[in-house]
Order: structure tokens, then sequence, then C-alpha cells
């Protein structure tokens, strides 16, 4: 009787593969914000990456999917940074929403390219805005577990549930929120912080049920 086959990994080689996806993703960022992602092709990118199509493909998929992986990467780091921690360290409202406001605006700020590339590569690609959908799904989950603790630290107005503290934290640190100030209206990332922090403290204080 044989002995069961085992499969192999190579280390080397799945490093290897690790910097190949790495090196795709870097230059697939640099092409869309240069040129639009309706306007950069598969081929571009792999030109640019200096690997054959075939390797693009198996590496990171279709062009929606490199999108995906690109927005979903800057997600992840977003929500590495210890932003969460510092709120559900917070014992009243004032710190939450400074902690809250300060740490959003770095992000946003940080991450000001992908921003501009979602909302460029949504108007031109249908399926683009399956990606938008995934990082706004991820961004309103973080900011309801914000609304989560204040709700349970009684930070917020008695009226206000989870949902209805989450909707006001959404308004006024969505990613439309930002845009409109600093890139619509030309404001900077300091005074749209103070801007917005003031606004989420007037609105969560409320005492009238909107």
């Amino acid at each position: 009787m044989s002995a069961p086959t085992r499969s192999y990994r190579s280390p080397r080689r799945e490093r290897g593969a690790a910097q190949t996806r790495q090196d795709i993703l870097a230059a697939a960022r640099e092409l869309f914000i240069a040129q639009g992602y309706a306007q950069v092709t598969m081929g571009h990118i792999a030109r640019a990456a200096g690997v054959a199509t075939k390797t693009l493909y198996a590496s990171v998929g279709t062009k929606t999917e490199l999108l995906h992986a690109l927005l979903a990467t800057d997600v992840a780091d977003s929500r590495s940074t210890g932003l969460h921690e510092e709120v559900f360290r917070s014992e009243d409202l004032a710190s939450a929403v400074a902690c809250l406001a300060h740490g959003i605006r770095n992000n946003t700020e940080r991450f000001a390219s992908s921003i501009d590339l979602l909302y460029s590569s949504m108007a031109s690609d249908a399926k683009a805005r399956e990606v938008w959908d995934y990082v706004v799904t991820q961004y309103r989950q973080a900011l309801r577990e914000a609304a989560e603790h204040l709700v349970s630290i009684g930070a917020v107005a008695p009226h206000l549930d989870v949902n209805g503290a989450a909707d006001r934290l959404w308004l006024c640190f969505g990613l439309s929120a930002w845009r409109s100030l600093v890139v619509d209206c030309g404001w900077s990332y300091d005074a749209a912080e103070r801007l917005l922090s003031r606004q989420a403290l007037n609105m969560l204080e409320d005492p009238v049920p909107a």
C-alpha cells in the first residue's frame, strides 16, 4: 500500500507570488489615479507591473476584483490604526467625538487618492458599484460600533438608539461629508474636522427627537 501523497508548499514561491501581487496592486493604483479607472486596461497594468497578462488574472482576477482588492486593503489599514480602541476607552461624548473626528480625518486624508479613485470608477463602471457598496458597508459598520459604545455609556440624547446615533455619525463623518467640504468647497482638513466635530456633538446631544 503506497503512502498518501503530500502537497508540496514552497515558502520561496509563496513569497514570490505575494510580491508579484503587491507589484500589480501598486502599478494598478498608480495607473488608475493618473489615467482614470475606465481608461486603464488589464494589459496596461500587466505591462506596468512587468508581468504577463495571464499572471495578472491569476493573481488578482478581473479588473473589478483588482479594484476591490485595492480598496479592501485600504479599509483594513484604516481599521488597524487603533481608532476603535481609543473610542471605546472614551467615557464621555466630547472625547469620543473628538477621537472619531481626528481618526477619521487622518484616514480620509491618508486615503484621499483611493477615495477619488472610488468616486471616478463608480461613475464609469457599473460593476465598481459593488466595490463602493463594500467600502460603505465596512465604514458604516465601524461607525455603528462607535454608536453602540456611545449609547451603552449613556453619552447621547436619551431618545437616540443605536440606529439613530449611527445615522448621525454617518451624516457627519461619512465619505461625502469630508468630500463636500475639502474637495467641493476647498476647506482644509483642519477646518473640516472642527466643523464636523461640532456638528456631530450638536446632533448627538439634541434633546428634541427628529
